[in-house]
């Protein structure tokens, strides 16, 4: 039913009647638009995260909770996928249907809702290495994140093409923009001693904004226990992020930025998960306390996520719990990026979205029209289909086209492939050949890999399966270093050994010392009987949909164990949302119609793949596999997400 009678006028009625003279406004304890008063009640939809179809179902089930405002990220790995390759929507990379943040931010406004813009470079948002590109891996002693002319050299190219589109957008030129923020969490690079948060690149940052036209209010977030350090006092407004005890950090935003507007930049509505967790749930009752608390102060809020959406692809992110660069403290994100906020991954409607419009009708004084709340999205669970089809990795290994002949290891960013700009995502395959390998043979790995590898001898696998959080602390995986496996009783006159190694994500958080991120095996040599090798043939594989549709030689499985690809071509008269169920494989990833859905994991907590309706189209429709040790023979269906957790989630259904 609608929610405020039409009566009522629409936000931009409200808000520009009369025409438009100025735009948000920070220089009093509450926030102005075009010289009105203004609360801001906002939520994040990232719109590469969601399927391009559905981004005006995701912004009017937003506006109709009765928000007025969208926040979302700009990731620039994925807007410049190579050194001075633009794709905002019409560019041609794998990305291409989720990039165009134009057509976003015009569906926002024809939603009648404003945004807040966060265009990096860095998003942190648990996204693949924090949003930034891993071309700049291969500049060296580069410092991100800083005022280093090589890192600022790069940022001022990505922003001299990206804020002309956004500064078209403003809400003072007619667009639904209200606010930017100029970097992201800056003050948690602190570390007491070693480094102090660049106020140099803060303000080039902000410099570059004003003379690509950007005029909207600027902005930072930061906890608030850190002060100013991460911030521009008097240039910018700082924000606050938070899940709990408002007041707490509302009173201290008010000690160094005292008659200025109070705002939650991220006010946490759930939380993400990573791989060999449990999933995360975020009590409801807590939720709806500290939401009502921060709109009873009064202050102004933007929830973090408001659909958390897929990190589709190989883009899901990845933290580094204890402080060190050397990887042995690195946690994958999931696929998911479900969050447990007010919508669900899939769209559904939770109990916090019914708290969130009982709580914005209470207590925002501003009456406007608000839509009916949309009809949710349909899903169905398809029948399961049999493998039909196989590719074994010696077979695919065939069918890569670069191959690069070195002495020494190095890691998939240092390629010389993708027009000098090195591999940034997917897998690296090591290959080296011996002559006389005796029985009872060992390799070992020096340094931790970065971050698991799969070893095979003759396309036979040999290392263990990947079945419980346990397998980690064991050879293959980022938890051991200088580890070693043994490779069977078998004596071998001549003998192919493949180390395949996967970049599980880059970490997207932490401090800077952590962001020099290879992936592969650099950190030291390969041993065979303690003997180091050396003339190595490095293979990409990178799962780029040009490549993957050029597959032939498909046949009948042979084996369900070791590295291979699995296909089978589904039928479907009318595509619908789905879940791939992955409870019976073990490891690898999925992919669709020649684009990557998603990581699966037998150790959880994500047990299913979100599949939108839009990636499937009518009549056949490609699903393959990449499983990593023990495949199954079948594709299963599902209608509903399945995770490790001891609480189920509580849906609400309108």
């Amino acid at each position: 039913m609608s929610l405020i009678t039409s009566e009522l006028p629409t936000l931009y009625e409200h808000y520009t009647a009369g025409g438009i003279h100025t735009g948000l406004n920070s220089d009093k304890p509450y926030f102005t638009l075009n010289d009105k008063n203004i609360s801001i009640y906002s939520g994040a939809i990232h719109y590469f995260r969601v399927p391009k179809e559905y981004w005006r179902d995701r912004l009017r089930k937003l506006r109709a909770a009765g928000l007025n405002t969208v926040e979302t990220y700009v990731p620039w790995n994925l807007h410049e996928p190579q050194p001075d390759t633009f794709d905002f929507g019409q560019g041609g990379s794998d990305w291409e249907h989720l990039l165009d943040v134009r057509e976003f931010l015009t569906i926002a406004k024809e939603e009648d809702l404003f945004a807040i813009v966060r265009p990096g470079p860095y998003i942190c948002s648990e996204w693949e290495f924090g949003g930034l590109p891993s071309w700049l891996l291969r500049e060296p002693n580069i410092r991100f994140r800083t005022s280093d002319g090589t890192f600022m050299k790069y940022v001022s190219r990505y922003f001299s093409v990206l804020l002309p589109i956004l500064a078209m957008l403003q809400f003072t030129r007619g667009g639904p923009i209200i606010a930017f923020q100029v970097e992201n969490e800056y003050a948690s690079t602190y570390l007491p001693g070693i480094f102090l948060p660049d106020k140099k690149y803060l303000r080039q940052l902000r410099q570059l904004m004003i003379d690509h036209g950007i005029k909207e209010q600027l902005m930072t977030s930061d906890a608030a226990m850190y002060g100013t350090i991460g911030s521009l006092p008097g240039l910018v407004l700082q924000t606050a992020n938070f899940a709990g005890n408002p007041e707490n950090e509302f009173s201290q935003l008010k000690t160094f930025q005292p008659a200025r507007p109070i705002m939650a930049m991220e006010y946490w509505t759930g939380w993400f998960d990573h791989w060999s967790e449990q999933h995360h749930l975020r009590n409801d009752s807590d939720f709806r306390d500290n939401l009502e608390r921060i709109l009873r102060y009064p202050a102004s809020v933007n929830m973090y996520m408001f659909i958390g959406g897929t990190s589709f692809g190989f883009m899901n992110g990845a933290n580094l719990d204890n402080g060190l660069s050397d990887n042995s403290g690195y946690q994958p994100d999931t696929t998911s990026y479900d969050y447990d906020p007010p919508l669900a991954e899939n769209g559904d409607y939770t109990i916090k979205y019914v708290m969130v419009k009982e709580l914005l009708k209470k207590y925002n004084p501003i009456g406007t029209r608000l839509p009916q709340t949309p009809h949710l999205v349909p899903r169905v669970a398809y029948n399961s289909h049999l493998i039909q089809g196989q590719l074994t990795l010696d077979e695919i290994i065939d069918r890569i086209p670069h191959r690069v002949f070195t002495k020494q290891l190095k890691p998939m960013e240092q390629l010389p492939i993708n027009n000098m700009s090195g591999q940034s995502y997917g897998y690296v395959i090591y290959r080296h050949r011996l002559f006389h390998l005796p029985s009872y043979s060992h390799v070992r790995i020096n340094g931790r890999v970065c971050d698991t590898v799969v070893v095979t001898l003759n396309d036979q696998l040999m290392s263990r399966p990947l079945d419980t959080a346990s397998d980690l602390d064991a050879f293959g995986f980022w938890k051991v270093a200088n580890s070693t496996l043994e490779l069977g009783s078998n004596l071998y006159s001549y003998s192919v050994l493949d180390l395949m190694v996967e970049n599980w994500g880059r970490v997207g958080y932490g401090k800077l010392s952590q962001f020099n991120q290879f992936k592969g095996i650099w950190q030291g040599g390969v041993y065979v009987n303690n003997e180091q090798l050396q003339d190595w043939e490095i293979l990409p594989l990178e799962f780029k949909k040009s490549w993957t549709k050029s597959l032939t030689g498909w046949h009948v499985p042979s084996k369900y164990t070791g590295p291979a690809l699995f296909k089978t071509d589904i039928f479907i008269e009318n595509p619908q949302d789905t879940y791939l169920d992955m409870q019976n494989w073990c490891k690898g990833i999925v992919i669709v119609n020649n684009f990557v859905l998603g990581r699966y994991s037998k150790i959880g907590p994500q047990q299913t793949l979100y599949l939108p309706g839009p990636f499937l189209r009518k009549g056949w429709n490609k699903i393959l596999i990449f499983e990593h040790y023990r495949a199954a023979d079948k594709v299963s269906f599902t209608d509903q997400p399945v995770f490790k957790t001891r609480t189920s989630k509580k849906k609400v259904i309108e």
